[in-house]
């Protein structure tokens, strides 16, 4: 495994401690708060602080924002996406002091930090322009075509609450919070403690894009006191995170009566068919399994291989897997930075020497490296893995994945589907339209064909969710921007009541509504 060399800290950044400090300051709480820290991966040291947010200063946030949220609502549609559109070219403008800052707070590779910034415009590119007619009014069939009309209208929910993860701090809260602002929403974002930065950074932009003060407002503090303090005052949740806390959130929003859309865990499967090119799976398996150090709730965990391509794929993903640098600096040298934390690389650790323990092959990789990093992981291979396992079973969330053979496709896809989970899934083949087949017998809410997930991620027109354990709703798409819309049907009579006529025999009445009905099942379609 090659070797990169350590950057020095803020030196090496266009950011300061002095910028942070006031970044920090943007977060607005009642009185002097408990502060807590927040460290950086790179080197384990404290990088500044932010205020730990009480429940009476959740309250207070969502309260400025439901106050700003009625006049932002008031503004059309295509003015909130000029906003947005202009926040778009800011994150573009600025990309080198967030890319910084996201590299600070996560330890990433650049390269993988600079995925997160390229979504952003993308996202407020597409529902700038398709967001208008998606939430357009819509004439619908009413009862008696031609006699009673129904249209459809929406309202925004209000305020909408984003709890955001530390794997991507950056494009995992604004893509949710962009449709949610052009809907007319307010939102009130809490991102992981340990990354707290990079939200405070993205309000002072959205600032300078025009966005009204307290249409969007950031909290920091820890998830068990600001969690569900914004949950009991918000009128929308969304949460990306882990699913045992996600059906904690699912449980507190029912209680309220509220919709929430969760994004949850993964454990990916990746499909090699027998008649695919193994180079092109191989590159595939590196970018998909080792992206972010694997913290990726996208990247591939377990890769099913046909026996007849099996050594050749391996040999393969390894040799291509050994060649990645890990590194920790702030240039687009390294190709794998950091995990997030000492109890992240701990988990990690304990999975492979479990793994170990029950007989697997370490093919590439199996051991952190202090030398590099305080909590950097060599990329991994792992094979003859126990199928009841934790590493097997469980989502590793790390640069972590086994490599197993099948006979055929059909026990790749019942190998697939055997997860309680169902986020992403991938297929290799040079049959594009046997690929397409295999991916619909997969329990997954996206599976891309000869890419490992950046396809799906990148088409924003179309939903990305989760099936089974992976968490309910769609981010993309109209779909994820309608979750934050209420919708009204208005209906219109031309005659009066539908109802028994005080004018009509009951008998006559029940004749003619019935030859009605009937004449509806045969036109259907033609309204």
């Amino acid at each position: 495994m090659s070797q990169t060399k350590q950057s020095s800290l803020l030196d090496a950044t266009v950011v300061s401690t002095n910028r942070l400090a006031s970044l920090a300051d943007r977060v607005d709480t009642t009185d002097e708060r408990p502060e807590l820290d927040v460290r950086t991966p790179i080197k384990d040291e404290p990088i500044g602080a932010v205020p730990a947010a009480t429940a009476e200063d959740v309250a207070a946030a969502v309260d400025r924002a439901r106050v700003a949220q009625s006049e932002w609502e008031n503004r059309s549609i295509e003015d909130r996406g000029d906003v947005l559109r202009r926040f778009g070219d800011l994150v573009l403008e600025r990309r080198e002091w967030l890319l910084d800052i996201v590299q600070l707070e996560t330890g990433k590779a650049r390269v993988d930090a600079l995925e997160e910034i390229l979504d952003v415009p993308l996202t407020c590119s597409y529902y700038g322009s398709n967001g208008p007619s998606i939430l357009a009014e819509s004439k619908r069939t009413g009862a008696v075509p031609g006699l009673i009309d129904a249209h459809v209208t929406t309202d925004p929910v209000g305020v909408a609450g984003v709890i955001s993860p530390w794997n991507y701090p950056l494009t995992l809260a604004i893509t949710d919070v962009i449709p949610a602002l052009l809907a007319g929403n307010a939102v009130v974002c809490k991102p992981d403690e340990r990354t707290p930065y990079v939200a405070l950074a993205l309000a002072e932009l959205f600032e300078e894009a025009g966005l009204p003060s307290g249409v969007f407002e950031v909290v920091t503090g820890d998830g068990p006191t600001v969690g569900p303090a914004l949950i009991d005052r918000v009128d929308h949740v969304t949460f990306t995170g882990g699913t045992e806390t996600g059906r904690a959130v699912a449980e507190r929003t029912g209680r309220n009566l509220i919709g929430s859309s969760l994004e949850l865990g993964g454990k990916n499967p990746m499909l090699v068919l027998g008649d695919a090119d193994v180079e092109t799976a191989a590159r595939g398996a590196v970018e998909g399994a080792f992206t972010n150090a694997g913290q990726l709730c996208l990247a591939p965990e377990g890769i099913y291989v046909v026996d007849s391509r099996y050594e050749d794929f391996l040999d393969a993903f390894v040799d291509a897997t050994r060649r990645l640098s890990l590194g920790l600096e702030f240039g687009y040298r390294p190709d794998v930075g950091s995990l997030i934390d000492s109890d992240h690389l701990e988990r990690v650790q304990s999975y492979v020497e479990d793994a170990r323990a029950d007989g697997a092959s370490v093919c590439a990789g199996g051991r952190s490296r202090p030398d590099v990093g305080p909590f950097c992981y060599e990329p991994t291979i792992l094979t003859d893995v126990d199928p009841d396992s934790a590493i097997a079973t469980e989502e590793t969330f790390g640069p972590v994945v086994s490599v197993e053979p099948v006979s055929d496709a059909e026990e790749a896809i019942e190998r697939a589907n055997s997860s309680s989970y169902g986020l992403n899934a991938s297929v290799w083949t040079t049959d594009l339209a046997r690929g397409r087949s295999v991916a619909r017998e997969i329990d997954c809410g996206t599976v891309c064909v000869n890419d490992p997930y950046a396809v799906g991620w990148a088409a924003v027109d179309a939903p990305m969710g989760g099936f089974g354990d992976s968490g309910v709703g769609r981010r993309h798409g109209p779909e994820g921007l309608r979750r934050y819309v209420e919708v009204r049907t208005i209906a219109t009579s031309k005659i009066g009541p539908l109802g028994d006529s005080p004018h009509l025999p009951t008998k006559w009445y029940a004749r003619a509504m019935t030859a009605v009905t009937r004449l509806q099942r045969r036109l259907v379609g033609w309204f």
